[in-house]
């Protein structure tokens, strides 16, 4: 497949610059995968699509201040001679940093993209104030650095005092006071995500209650969005494509819920790579050590007598959903509009179908619908 199978022209103004007063305010785009239509609803209507038997499949992931902008030490910069203008301003020209994830046994080593990484060579320094400084230990492509941090406090209260909120380069203004609360799902837990599992940022408490009233019971999986989600597809030809690894989490009560479901309704692309890896056959289980259910030939799982209590499962996944995967745990999706020539609308297409996803993008785009992480979202059935 070609990447350019995945393309669609989308107007600069429909791109969600800032999130909805209300949380549950969202328009949602209902795609009936069976039926090949769409139909205009509101988010708030999603309680009405659920049934006794449903579990909603949430990502408890919370996104930390990971954006961190600071100045070079100067430790490995090239001389500049006397008589050069730019002599001055040789080492004050502004790093950004965005933390990606940290290294599992060494918390101090992190992966971070780094910018302008063309002057950040092995053993440069990066300093962010009096309290937090990085150094460069390893070199990644495009930009991909390994920085060691030396902090004079917590980590994770230095990042909240100097850090700002992750926002996605296509939101054309700087993070706000508020971004750092609604750039954030109401029911996030587990810091480490560096950026928010946006089909979440539409629920409220009282939405979730409604979804409980109406059969459905609420599971949650943790999923710490890195690289592996955001990163952009670099190859013409879809399946040569890889993900960068990505931390996920889920527990014996969670995994129970799971199991008794009869449909999984997955909040999110994370939720669904979650799912399916877990479910991902017998070599993925004996590598994970969560045998957490058989994969059953069709969407969606029913209570399966006599199986042992699940482990708790920790794990990293890499998985890389297009078109022809097999889906043997997600019955049910909810999500945003993604960007063009991504990861995430080819997922979408392998769970839906290429031709009717863009022609309900088609749709949305001329219906008005938001798009991307403030925006609207998509139920798919």
């Amino acid at each position: 497949m070609q990447l350019s199978d995945f393309d669609y022209p989308l107007p600069r103004e429909r791109i969600a610059q800032r999130p909805l007063g209300d949380r549950a305010a969202s328009r949602m785009l209902v795609l009936d995968r069976a039926q090949q239509r769409w139909e205009d609803r509101a988010f708030r209507e999603l309680p009405q699509f659920l049934r006794p038997g449903d579990c909603l499949v949430l990502n408890d992931s919370k996104v930390f201040p990971s954006r961190l902008f600071g100045y070079r030490a100067g430790v490995r910069a090239l001389r500049v001679g006397k008589k050069n203008a730019a002599r001055k301003l040789h080492l004050k020209g502004q790093v950004e940093v965005l933390l990606l994830r940290p290294h599992p046994d060494d918390p101090s080593l992190w992966q971070a993209l780094v910018r302008p990484g063309r002057k950040m060579h092995l053993g440069e320094r990066v300093r962010f104030g009096e309290e937090l400084e990085a150094e460069v230990v390893a070199r990644g492509e495009l930009g991909e650095r390994t920085l060691r941090l030396r902090c004079q406090g917590d980590l994770y209260e230095s990042f909240e005092r100097i850090g700002h909120m992750p926002l996605p380069p296509y939101i054309k203004r700087p993070d706000e006071v508020e971004d750092r609360q609604r750039y954030q799902t109401v029911y996030a837990q587990r810091i480490g995500s560096v950026a928010a599992p946006t089909a979440g940022l539409h629920f409220t408490p009282a939405i979730l209650e409604e979804c409980r009233a109406a059969g459905a019971d609420i599971a949650r999986v943790t999923l710490h969005v890195g690289l592996g989600t955001f990163q952009p597809i670099h190859t013409e030809t879809v399946e040569d494509h890889h993900l960068h690894a990505e931390v996920f989490e889920m527990d014996e009560d969670n995994a129970r819920r799971l199991r008794a479901a009869q449909r999984l309704v997955a909040v999110g692309t994370t939720s669904v790579r979650t799912l399916e890896t877990v479910a991902g056959g017998q070599k993925t289980r004996d590598r994970l050590g969560c045998p957490l259910w058989t994969p059953r030939p069709v969407p969606g799982f029913s209570a399966q007598a006599g199986l042992s209590p699940c482990p708790p499962c920790r794990g990293e996944t890499s998985l890389f959903i297009y078109p022809g995967f097999r889906f043997q745990a997600t019955g049910a999706m909810l999500t945003n509009f993604h960007l063009p020539r991504s990861s995430l609308l080819v997922l979408v297409c392998a769970f839906a179908g290429r031709e009717l996803v863009l022609e309900a993008y088609r749709h949305a785009i001329e219906a008005g619908y938001r798009f991307y992480s403030y925006g609207d979202c998509m139920l798919i059935l």
